[in-house]
């Protein structure tokens, strides 16, 4: 077999693979598999003023609570969500405020969670319009797959029991 005729069937064979979707072993993406949501491309402050890009988030599912300092139902949530993130070591919790970060940094000296606590400031009411949120109302959780693909939302104050077994379905 000559050269051309196996390059010729290497790129064929590597189509064939693209249309199902596979991930190739040395990490290669194939050309159809669905990218993540247009969410983990954006990059956020935490209380430290760190940047964190969402896509350290990819590989496991994300639990994405918008929340503020000043919307009492959102922080009575919290405590809900911390015992869930607690019980789904699998999955990742991020708490994202609609609010400043001298804020945040105050409130976690009271109120303190294990999962992280980014800031989107006032920008976030647009991020959770996109994300399905029509009223920018607080709180507003979503949860992504390990591929970054959103699958679930719940405007308001999360139900824990109703949370717990869609995140035991996903597990």
């Amino acid at each position: 077999m000559n050269r051309r005729v196996f390059l010729q069937r290497a790129a064929g064979g590597a189509m064939a693979l693209g249309a199902s979707g596979l991930l190739l072993p040395w990490g290669m993406r194939l050309a159809n598999a669905a990218a993540p949501h247009p969410f983990f491309g954006r990059s956020f402050d935490d209380v430290d003023g760190r940047q964190v890009a969402f896509t350290e988030f990819l590989g496991k599912p994300v639990v994405l609570n918008f929340w503020a300092t000043w919307c009492p139902p959102c922080v009575r949530e919290m405590p809900e969500l911390d015992a869930l993130h607690h019980k789904y070591t699998g999955m990742h919790f991020v708490g994202l405020a609609v609010d400043t970060t001298k804020n945040v940094r105050k409130f976690g000296e009271k109120v303190q969670v294990s999962y992280p606590l980014l800031v989107a400031g006032h920008q976030g009411i647009g991020m959770m319009r996109d994300l399905g949120n029509k009223q920018g109302g607080l709180p507003f959780t979503v949860v992504f797959d390990a591929q970054g693909q959103l699958k679930h939302e719940i405007l308001g104050e999360v139900d824990p029991a109703a949370l717990d077994a869609y995140l035991k379905s996903l597990s």
